[in-house]
C-alpha cells in the first residue's frame, strides 16, 4: 500500500508541476498575443473607417502592393506562405521568424486601407504563431513545447479578434492535422484563450454576436432543407478552393515577377469595384453579414465576394480567407433561405457555419463558433450543417500544409495534404 501510495502521488505532483508550468506560460502567451491582438484589432478598426471615409483611397491599392512585396524581399521573407508556415511548423518543428508578426500586422492593415478583400484571422493565427514560437525559443523549450506554444498563440490572437474563445481554443489543435487532434494542447490553448478574450474585452474590443431567436421546429421537413442547403455550401466552399489556389497559380505562371504580380492584382480590384460601383466587397466584408441578418441580400453576393477574395490574396495581398468564407456563407445561406422560403436568418447561420467547416475541414470549430454567434437555440440545424458540410467538401482546404491524417469516410489512415 504504501508503495502504490507513493506511486500516485509522485505522479500526481509531477502532474500538478506540468499544470502549473502551463497555467504560467499559457497566462503570459494569453497577456502579450492577446494584447497584440487588441492592437491589431483598432488598426485594422481605423483602417476600415478611414477607407469607407475616403473611397479614392482604393487607387492607391496597387501601389500599397509594392510595398508590401518590397518588405518582404527587404527582410528576406519573399518565401512566407502565411498560415501554412505556421501549420508547417507545427508538423515539422520549422522555426517562426518573430519578423513574421511585424509584416503581417502592416502588410494585413495596409490591405484594408487599400480595399484589397481579404479577412483578419488568417493574418491573427500568423501573428499569435510566430509570437507564440517566439516565446518558447526564448523559454528554451523542447521541439514539441515549442509546438503547444505556437497553438496557443493562435488560439490566444484568434479569440481576442473575434471574441469565440471556445472555437478559437480548440481551432488551433483541429486545423493541423484532420481527424486526429492533439490534446495536450488543451489546457494551454484554452486557458491562452480565456486569457486573450479578457484582455481584448478589457480593452472593449467587443464580440461578433449575431443571436437567433424564435428558431421553426426541427422537424423532417426543416431538417431536409437544411441538409440541402448544407450540401450546396460544401460545393460552394470547393469552389472558393479551387478559385484561391488556382488564382495564385495562374498569376505566378503569367506574372513571375512578384511586384508585377501584386501590382496587376490591385488594378483588378480597381477595375471590379468600379464595375460593382460600391465597395461592399473590399475589406472583410462584415457588414455584408449583417444585412443578411436582416434580410437585406444581393442574389449574387457570394460569387463576388469569392472573386474579390480569390484575386486579392492571390496576387500576393496579405490577410486571411476565413472572414470571407463567413460571408460567402453568409449570403449564400441567405439567398438559399429567401428562394425556398426558408427562415433567411437560420440559413445564413448554416450557411456561414457549412462553408466555414468546408473550408477549414474543423467541424468541432465550425459548430462551436456556430453556438458562440448565434446561440445555442439552432444547434440541431448547426450540428447537420456542419457535418454535411464537413463530408462532402472533401480533401480540399484552404490550408495546403494541413494533413488529412484519417479519411473522411472511412476509418483508414491517409495522411495526405489537402488540394
Amino acid at each position: 500500500m504504501r508503495e502504490e501510495f507513493d506511486y500516485y502521488m509522485h505522479h500526481f505532483i509531477s502532474r500538478f508541476l506540468i499544470f502549473i508550468k502551463w497555467l504560467f506560460f499559457s497566462v503570459l502567451s494569453g497577456i502579450l498575443i492577446g494584447g497584440a491582438g487588441t492592437v491589431f484589432h483598432y488598426c485594422m478598426a481605423w483602417a476600415n473607417e478611414t477607407r469607407l471615409s475616403n473611397p479614392a483611397l482604393i487607387l492607391l491599392l496597387p501601389f500599397s502592393g509594392l510595398c508590401i512585396v518590397g518588405a518582404y524581399h527587404v527582410l528576406h521573407d519573399e518565401k512566407d506562405t502565411g498560415t501554412n508556415l505556421v501549420l508547417a511548423a507545427i508538423h515539422s518543428g520549422k522555426h517562426l521568424p518573430l519578423k513574421m508578426a511585424p509584416l503581417i500586422f502592416i502588410s494585413t492593415i495596409m490591405t484594408h486601407l487599400f480595399g484589397g478583400s481579404a479577412g483578419r484571422e488568417g493574418a491573427a493565427l500568423q501573428l499569435g504563431g510566430s509570437i507564440g514560437n517566439t516565446l518558447g525559443r526564448l523559454l528554451r523549450f523542447d521541439e514539441k513545447d515549442q509546438h503547444i506554444m505556437i497553438m496557443c498563440g493562435m488560439s490566444a490572437a484568434f479569440s481576442a479578434l473575434f471574441g469565440t474563445p471556445m472555437a478559437a481554443a480548440i481551432f488551433s489543435m483541429e486545423v493541423v492535422s484532420v481527424g486526429i487532434m492533439h490534446y495536450a494542447a488543451l489546457v494551454p490553448c484554452v486557458i491562452s484563450s480565456l486569457t486573450a478574450k479578457g484582455i481584448a474585452a478589457y480593452f472593449q474590443v467587443s464580440p461578433e454576436q449575431f443571436l437567433l431567436t424564435e428558431l421553426p421546429e426541427f422537424n423532417l421537413t426543416n431538417a431536409v432543407t437544411i441538409a440541402i442547403l448544407a450540401m450546396l455550401c460544401a460545393g460552394v466552399s470547393t469552389i472558393f478552393c479551387i478559385m484561391l489556389h488556382s488564382g495564385e497559380t495562374l498569376y505566378k505562371k503569367y506574372l513571375p515577377n512578384p511586384y508585377l504580380r501584386i501590382f496587376t492584382g490591385g488594378t483588378f480590384i480597381i477595375i471590379l469595384t468600379l464595375l460593382v460601383q460600391n465597395q461592399d466587397y473590399n475589406g472583410a466584408g462584415m457588414p455584408i453579414i449583417e444585412r443578411c441578418f436582416e434580410n437585406e441580400y444581393v442574389p449574387y453576393a457570394f460569387l463576388l465576394k469569392m472573386l474579390f477574395t480569390a484575386v486579392t490574396l492571390s496576387a500576393g495581398f496579405k490577410g486571411g480567407e476565413i472572414v470571407p468564407s463567413f460571408v460567402i456563407g453568409g449570403t449564400f445561406g441567405c439567398l438559399f433561405g429567401n428562394l425556398v422560403g426558408f427562415c433567411p436568418a437560420l440559413c445564413t447561420a448554416a450557411g456561414m457555419g457549412a462553408v466555414f467547416c468546408g473550408v477549414t475541414n474543423c467541424p468541432i470549430t465550425s459548430l462551436l463558433i456556430c453556438f458562440e454567434l448565434f446561440g445555442y437555440q439552432g444547434m440541431p440545424y448547426y450540428l447537420l450543417s456542419v457535418a454535411l458540410g464537413y463530408m462532402l467538401s472533401g480533401y480540399y482546404g484552404l490550408y495546403h500544409s494541413q494533413k488529412i491524417v484519417y479519411s473522411k469516410y472511412k476509418t483508414e489512415f491517409i495522411n495526405r495534404k489537402t488540394h
